[in-house]
C-alpha cells in the first residue's frame, strides 16, 4: 500500500472513529458550533480553489522567496495539524506537518492533506469542552486562551485563502464561487 493510500485510510478511520464523539460533544449553538461553521466556510472555499487550480500551476510563485501555490496549500494543511496542539490536540501518528511544504507541488497529495487537516481541526474544536475555552495557554510567546488559540487557527485559514485568491487571479483563475 502506498504512503498516500495509508494517509487517506488513516484520515478516514480517524473521521469514522471520532464521529460519535463529535455528535456527543457538539452543542447545537455556541462558540464551538459557530467556529466550526466558520472553519467549514473558509476551508471549503480554500479546498475548491485548490482543486480548481491546475496542477502545473502548483509550482508558480509571485516572486523568489515567496511560497508557491502548492506550498500555500501544504502550509495551511500543516498548520491545521500544528496549531491545534496548543489546545492539547495531538498530531495523528504517521503525519509530519513540517514535511508538507516539501511536497507542495504534488496537487493531489496537497489537496488531500488539506481536506484531512480540516477534518482534524473540526474534531479538535468538537472535542474541547465549553468549560475549557477560557483555559490559559501560551502560544508563540503570548498568553491567550483555548478560545483565542482556536480563533487564531481559524483565522490562519482565512489569511491564506486570501493569499490563494490573489495567486489564482494573477494566473487568470477565477475562484469557483465567483464564477456567476
Amino acid at each position: 500500500m502506498s504512503n498516500r493510500m495509508k494517509l487517506v485510510l488513516l484520515a478516514f478511520l480517524a473521521l469514522v472513529w471520532s464521529a460519535p464523539a463529535l455528535a456527543q460533544t457538539m452543542p447545537a449553538s455556541g462558540f464551538r458550533t459557530a467556529l466550526i461553521k466558520q472553519i467549514d466556510a473558509e476551508a471549503n472555499k480554500l479546498i475548491s480553489l485548490a482543486e480548481a487550480i491546475p496542477a502545473e500551476k502548483y509550482s508558480w510563485r509571485p516572486a523568489e522567496g515567496v511560497r508557491s501555490i502548492g506550498e500555500v496549500v501544504a502550509h495551511v494543511a500543516g498548520a491545521n495539524y500544528f496549531l491545534p496542539t496548543f489546545v492539547g490536540a495531538e498530531v495523528p501518528s504517521g503525519i509530519n506537518p513540517r514535511e508538507f511544504e516539501q511536497a507542495g507541488t504534488n496537487k493531489d497529495l496537497s489537496v488531500q492533506r488539506l481536506k484531512d487537516s480540516v477534518a482534524h481541526m473540526r474534531a479538535t474544536v468538537g472535542g474541547i469542552q465549553d468549560a475549557d475555552l477560557e483555559r490559559a495557554v501560551q502560544m508563540f510567546g503570548n498568553e491567550t486562551t483555548y478560545q483565542g488559540a482556536l480563533l487564531l487557527a481559524a483565522g490562519h485559514i482565512s489569511e491564506h485563502l486570501g493569499q490563494l485568491i490573489a495567486y489564482a487571479r494573477m494566473n487568470g483563475i477565477t475562484p469557483p464561487w465567483s464564477q456567476n
